[in-house]
């Protein structure tokens, strides 16, 4: 029996550029993820495709394994000799119980490492404008779980002590008993003026922060129904917020919950704008990404593309399919021979660019149409062409150039299928706690969508990324409040930006 491994990761507070390199590296090798109710469920489509996924639960009072049965789960699985990773919120070793999970790989003779990831009890602080330490403030630091009962006399954290230690005190899980813990460091001597800071779903499009002082922070809470997730940071370095409150001024998007129905493959790219200008983004992958019916006759299209005066690619898919194929098969990128290549808009073109090839034409108009209107300006009769599509593409493109005399070959390079699983949840929590939009970048993502048969909120805005896929959501009785008049990505973010604006 092989050995197998079992790596400790951190994942980060839930801004997925917090993640480390180490811990995506952990992901994207992993036979078995064994993870917590994560903040960014993304992490779970840096996994292989065979990788199986366990959800662990973890949190609050909800945990779907218990502690033990987690335990026992990773050393069995690492002892099958498999890779697994045991996926944590923030960092594993602060306050995640990663130590206890630790010391029972190690009695029971299983590899592991240890790899750390950004505390919530630093980076929430920091997105919420407040340093955690403070030349002008302090220069002490102390953390402490607010998960513990402290009228509850077994309590094992001494609140006569930590009401007495100067500096900056943070504290994570405290929330429900946010009257109890202020309440008693005031019983014990801290200055009921201290302020206080409460950061929800920090470093994420759920961020939210509220601030008092220990006397009244408890009715805040209650007053404006604040909810867990979320991290208290006690001490005078609050008042830094006035002055570095980066994150929730500067977002214009801070607070909108947005959809996105792409492949998981694509989804990052859409979400990662929309994060950026503020966005909570709920991805639900509607499609994914299969081989085509006949593999042989893709491969014999690939091998002789030096053949054709024309590769026409209508696709990033289209783009990475082929390439991948093509150098399977061949070391040299001149072996693609003298044929010219068309692409249908940007994103396809700048897909192509990644194999440092150029784009010979591009279309003024980024659909199907507007790439047969192209050709015509070109002397296309008797050349030979290959178009590289999915399946499900109409033939507006073949169709056009046949009639402009063009001989067409179709290379059918993948399949969009419906993606019928929902590892992350996300569907559940559209359900759920709706959202303010929902965009869609194909009529197959709207198709796939509605097949679901959800519940739309009737606040709730339809963007569409052009008119073809705003034909497919008007058949399906959903005419769009938003249309882009350009079919690309960076387009389709701003013109959601400027609808949330108005």
């Amino acid at each position: 029996m092989k050995s197998g491994i079992c790596y400790l990761v951190g994942a980060g507070p839930g801004d997925i550029g917090l993640v480390t390199l180490k811990a995506k590296a952990c992901l994207e090798m992993a036979d078995v993820l064994v993870y917590d109710a994560l903040a960014n469920p993304e992490l779970l489509s840096w996994v292989p495709d065979h990788c199986q996924k366990i959800n662990a639960g973890k949190r609050a009072e909800k945990h779907i394994l218990k502690q033990e049965e987690t335990n026992d789960l990773i050393v069995r699985l690492a002892k099958e000799g498999k890779t697994v990773v045991r996926l944590k919120g923030g960092d594993p070793m602060i306050f995640g119980r990663g130590g206890e999970e630790a010391a029972e790989l190690a009695e029971a003779g299983v590899t592991y490492e240890i790899v750390p990831g950004i505390s919530s009890a630093i980076a929430g602080p920091a997105y919420a404008g407040i340093p955690v330490t403070h030349r002008d403030h302090c220069s002490m630091l102390t953390l402490f779980t607010g998960h513990e009962d402290p009228t509850k006399g077994e309590t094992s954290l001494d609140y006569a002590q930590l009401a007495k230690t100067p500096g900056t005190k943070v504290f994570l899980m405290g929330v429900k008993r946010m009257t109890e813990i202020s309440t008693t460091l005031i019983k014990e001597g801290a200055d009921p003026e201290t302020p206080i800071a409460l950061t929800r779903w920090a470093t994420t499009g759920r961020q939210r922060t509220i601030t008092g002082t220990l006397a009244n922070i408890g009715q805040k809470v209650i007053d404006t129904g604040f909810k867990s997730p979320a991290v208290a940071v006690v001490g005078d370095v609050v008042k830094e917020r006035e002055k570095i409150n980066w994150f929730e001024e500067s977002r214009p998007l801070l607070g909108k919950r947005i959809v996105t129905t792409r492949t998981r493959q694509q989804a990052g790219q859409m979400s990662k704008k929309l994060g950026a200008l503020g966005a909570d983004v709920i991805e639900i992958p509607t499609i994914k990404i299969t081989e085509p019916d006949d593999m042989d006759q893709f491969r014999e299209f690939v091998a002789d593309v030096h053949k054709y005066d024309w590769l026409i690619f209508t696709s990033p898919n289209g783009v990475h399919r082929f390439f991948k194929e093509f150098f399977s098969k061949y070391t040299d990128a001149r072996s693609i021979g003298g044929v010219k290549i068309a692409a249908i808009g940007p994103g396809t073109r700048d897909a192509i660019s990644e194999y440092h090839l150029g784009t010979d034409l591009l279309p003024k108009k980024y659909v199907a149409e507007g790439l047969v209107d192209e050709f015509s300006n070109h002397q296309i009769e008797n050349q030979t062409i290959l178009w590289v599509k999915a399946k499900e593409s109409r033939e507006v493109v073949s169709e056009g150039l046949m009639k402009q005399g063009a001989i067409v070959d179709i290379c059918v390079a993948y399949q969009s299928i419906a993606e019928t699983e929902d590892p992350t949840g996300n569907f559940a929590r559209f359900q759920k706690e709706g959202a303010d939009m929902i965009s869609f970048t194909s009529a197959s993502t709207a198709e796939n969508f509605f097949a679901m048969n959800p519940t739309i909120p009737d606040e709730c805005q339809i963007a569409s990324i052009g008119p073809i896929t705003s034909e497919a959501l008007e058949k399906l009785g959903h005419k769009p409040h938003l249309e882009t008049t350009e079919s690309t990505i960076p387009a389709f973010v701003e013109a959601i930006e400027k609808a949330f604006q108005k």
